[in-house]
């Protein structure tokens, strides 16, 4: 049941479920005005798509002259990170494939990351977290009642990146962000992806003696060494093309045969959980909200279809729901009686906690500037 107080965007479908959300005169929401403020920044104009295109592929061929690879991807099995394993190759680029297995891909995943790369012919590295230290990771996030709980995969990705691109000389590293289908920010819905002090202050406060050592993590020194002393770029080459969602889908599906999970980032059995379930029931979070929103902003979707997508059950398959919430139990090691506990918590945020958000704010807007003015890449 809506409160009072409940208002939705007049031209994405963002709502108070985000608490800071904010609204114009005529109604529409403060993430609408972001999205258009920063869309020129991260997007290259259609004019201009094919010589940047070029430039950058010659760029990054020329800092991989004489090694083995030239740049580095991230693989997940899901669809933006496969596109990129595709495109990349169809620009004659030479990457290496990374995959960080926290313990939580789904069988489709594992085939779908085996299938491209041997039909692409891209060398995959695989790191496997130990699963002690990594359950033990995320079974604090539970007990902490932040709607974080994916921050620890985020950040050992992009820390993986860094540390194997730093190791091996390569100065490029390419993801699958797009600003077309995933440009939505909501701080209380998701921070910490770059906050290490974050991820160990909840694991101080929640987790047991395991040393994060072994925990792949990176500083905002060791962000600005790896940026400014080892000179390695991310570049999210999908923001140099028209990225048409359900057109790149199709792409995957004829020439890789590729399968699709039935939602975003669904390749992962706890990224399906966290965001079909936990998030929803305990938080109010529904993500796809905001992945709908993008869609509308890029008008790859009506407002009409999005709020006709977002009424149906993020799950389903109550089936699929049951073992999904069994399996987790049983794999985290945790009884039916400890989570429903984690549920009733009351939540809280990531500002319960130390965190470095006001030294991110302050380099994401130096990067946003930089950025704007061309001088580093979309």
């Amino acid at each position: 049941m809506k409160s009072e107080n409940y208002r939705i965007c007049s031209r994405c479908i963002m709502d108070t479920s985000d608490p800071e959300i904010y609204f114009d005169v005529n109604g529409v929401c403060n993430h609408c005005h972001r999205y258009d403020d920063l869309y020129e920044s991260r997007v290259v104009k259609p004019e201009e798509r094919e010589s940047s295109l070029a430039k950058l592929v010659k760029d990054i061929k020329k800092a991989g002259k004489g090694k083995e690879y030239d740049c580095i991807i991230g693989v997940s099995g899901g669809v933006d990170s496969t596109y990129v394993a595709y495109f990349i190759k169809e620009l004659g680029l030479n990457p290496l494939a990374v995959h960080f297995d926290n313990g939580w891909n789904s069988e489709l995943a594992v085939k779908n990351i085996e299938k491209i790369l041997d039909v692409l012919k891209i060398d995959l590295y695989t790191y496997v977290i130990d699963w002690d230290l990594f359950r033990d990771i995320q079974i604090a996030f539970l007990k902490s009642s932040t709607p974080d709980g994916e921050i620890p995969t985020d950040h050992a990705i992009n820390a993986l990146l860094f540390k194997e691109a730093e190791k091996r000389g390569i100065r490029y590293i390419i993801n699958g962000m797009n600003f077309a289908t995933e440009s939505m920010a909501v701080r209380m819905w998701s921070y910490g992806h770059s906050d290490f002090k974050y991820i160990r202050d909840i694991y101080r406060k929640f987790g047991s003696n395991h040393n994060l050592k072994k925990y792949p993590h990176f500083s905002l020194l060791g962000l600005f060494m790896y940026t400014f002393i080892y000179r390695i770029k991310v570049v999210s080459i999908l923001n140099y093309i028209a990225y048409d969602r359900e057109k790149v889908m199709s792409i995957l599906k004829e020439k890789l045969d590729w399968k699709y999970y039935g939602g975003k980032h669904y390749e992962s059995v706890y990224t399906r959980f966290y965001q079909g379930y936990f998030l929803p029931v305990k938080f109010n979070i529904d993500k796809r909200r905001g992945h709908l929103s993008d869609l509308i902003h890029d008008r790859q979707i009506s407002r009409e279809e999005s709020l006709r997508a977002i009424k149906e059950k993020p799950y389903n398959d109550e089936s699929l729901l049951k073992e999904d919430i069994e399996f987790m139990l049983k794999k985290l090691g945790l009884n039916e009686n400890s989570f429903e506990k984690i549920l009733k918590e009351p939540p809280g945020t990531f500002l319960n906690f130390r965190n470095s958000e006001k030294q991110i704010i302050f380099l994401k807007n130096i990067v946003n500037k930089l950025r704007k003015n061309r001088i580093i890449s979309k």
